[in-house]
């Protein structure tokens, strides 16, 4: 591809979320913007008995067109089968909670699971906890937690917990939501729902030990979920990225195919195969593949818009290029992918549209002042500016 665009090789499944870190608030004694259904900027003081320092996240919801919600949507914290509600958001869609308070105990009904839910069971989600929810909770209790929103007929995206601290910046961004129906793929596989309970055992672990960075440990947890359910195309997944971060290229593309095979409606194994094909720059397979993985699931995974657009753009497709780039940009709330603004710009370039082509490389400088491609898109950019300067009647 050129045109001095690096590629990533994204072997995660990079569902749309938000990106973390700056400086949060400290203190056993504090007071809280909290939200209830239809409001914001409650003001309350919360106690913290244990010492423990509280995590306050705040953030916006949105329609993936871009209009808030058309009603509060319900804030919750997810830890593997444990479900917990921390909030709500205000007619903006904005919201701001302290994760874990105890004042959250008002916002719990029947659909919640864990610590504070009507089904609630000691130790709550990721283990057993160090400190009271009422101070916020430990670093342990955000094991295998992501945060999400919740509204009826709506898919939300979610944004993971695990790396989470105090001194994290707490805005975590925008929290996109798809309306419901029209696909026919799901973010979790339904082989995964039918794996017996060893083997689904197996999965679990690997991931928990996936989080604690012990890498060679959860690969032979993956290896003995498959072994013990041919069918599991989830564990297929996770064991080709393994896989295909460590080089094994040709292994990983075995695994992903299993994954396929395994269930052709999980558009995972479609996902991690475009990658692999961008990588080898085998552009119409490439296309071909994430074609298949967006027909079923066109919001959770900004990536495979992002490596279409690549396809395209090296298959001299522009208009289909700059729609998938576009794409990509808007679902890829945590901005991984800040490639898909330079690639936009390119293809303006290409169109002599200098203006805009100049404002979509900034931003991606702006977003990647520090990549490998940075110096060249500087230059490029001072190119642009040179030419659009240099247009009639500018």
């Amino acid at each position: 591809m050129a045109a001095g665009l690096m590629i990533p090789m994204a072997t995660a499944q990079s569902k749309g979320t938000t990106t973390t870190g700056g400086a949060g608030t400290l203190g056993s004694g504090t007071t809280r913007t909290g939200t209830t259904p239809g409001t914001t900027n409650n003001t309350s003081t919360t106690t913290n008995p244990t010492g423990a320092v509280p995590i306050f996240l705040s953030g916006r919801v949105m329609l993936e067109e871009g209009t808030p919600p058309p009603q509060p949507a319900r804030i919750e914290r997810v830890c593997g089968t444990s479900i917990h509600t921390e909030g709500f958001t205000d007619g903006s869609g904005n919201f701001a909670i302290e994760l874990g308070s105890s004042e959250n105990a008002a916002y719990q009904d029947a659909s919640d699971t864990g610590p504070g839910g009507a089904r609630s069971t000691t130790g709550g989600a990721g283990g057993s906890s160090t400190g009271a929810l009422g101070g916020g909770l430990t670093d342990r209790r955000l094991l295998n937690c992501e945060l999400r929103a919740r509204l009826g007929g709506y898919r939300s995206q979610s944004i993971p917990l695990t790396d989470r601290r105090p001194m994290d910046n707490p805005d975590l961004g925008t929290i996109l939501l798809h309306r419901e129906g029209g696909e026919a793929g799901t973010t979790v596989a339904a082989s995964s729902l039918s794996a017996p309970k060893d083997a689904r055992k197996a999965f679990d672990k690997a991931q928990a030990l996936m989080q604690k960075g012990k890498v060679d440990e959860a690969y032979k947890n993956y290896r003995n979920a498959v072994s013990l359910y041919r069918g599991y195309a989830a564990a297929w997944c996770e064991l080709g990225k393994i896989e295909a971060g460590s080089g094994q290229i040709d292994t990983a593309r075995l695994s992903f195919r299993e994954a396929v095979e395994a269930d052709a409606k999980y558009p995972g194994g479609y996902v991690q195969l475009g990658a692999l094909a961008v990588h080898d720059k085998k552009w119409q397979e490439a296309a071909d593949l994430t074609d298949q993985a967006l027909k079923l699931n066109s919001f959770d995974y900004p990536v495979a818009w992002f490596h279409n657009a690549v396809a395209n753009y090296n298959l001299n497709r522009m208009d289909l290029a700059e729609q998938s780039a576009l794409k990509a940009e808007r679902l890829d709330t945590r901005h991984q992918y800040p490639q898909a603004d330079y690639l936009v710009g390119l293809i303006r370039m290409n169109r002599r549209d200098y203006k805009s082509a100049a404002d979509y490389i900034r931003a991606y400088l702006t977003q990647a002042p520090d990549a490998p491609d940075a110096a060249q898109a500087r230059q490029q950019l001072a190119k642009i500016e040179a030419l659009a300067t240099a247009e009639p009647g500018k």
